[in-house]
């Protein structure tokens, strides 16, 4: 037998105001985020090799996009670069050297994205 859940608003705790301009904020948490345009965000796109046994990795700092957006976006960059990498923090890293393939893509994309660290 399956048990059916009740419906319940986030906080749990039911309010009730007279003042018919209130608002309560916790409605507000995801639902009106405005999405970062790709040509509004300044990409940065780092060779490094810290803490990584001297192996290097591309790694593209600089996001404002939602998490799930990151996610897209670094699973494309991995697979036309043919790579394994990751994408949390609002970073997206690549294993090995692969800066020019990605500057490409990006701007490609519309970003603006360039190169740093030397």
């Amino acid at each position: 037998m399956s048990k059916k859940k009740k419906n319940k608003s986030k906080n749990g705790n039911f309010f009730f105001s007279t003042d018919p301009d209130y608002s309560p904020d916790f409605f507000d948490d995801d639902e009106n985020q405005e999405e970062v345009l790709p040509e509004d965000q300044d990409l940065r796109i780092w060779l490094d090799r810290k803490k990584r046994k001297g192996k290097p990795v591309t790694l593209i700092t600089g996001f404002e996009e939602s998490d799930d957006q990151l996610k897209i976006l670094a699973k494309e960059l991995k697979s036309k670069c043919g790579v394994g990498g990751t994408s949390k923090d609002g970073e997206i890293m690549l294993q090995g050297d692969h800066r020019d393939k990605v500057l490409d893509l990006l701007k490609a994309k519309g970003y603006k994205a360039k190169k740093a660290g030397g």
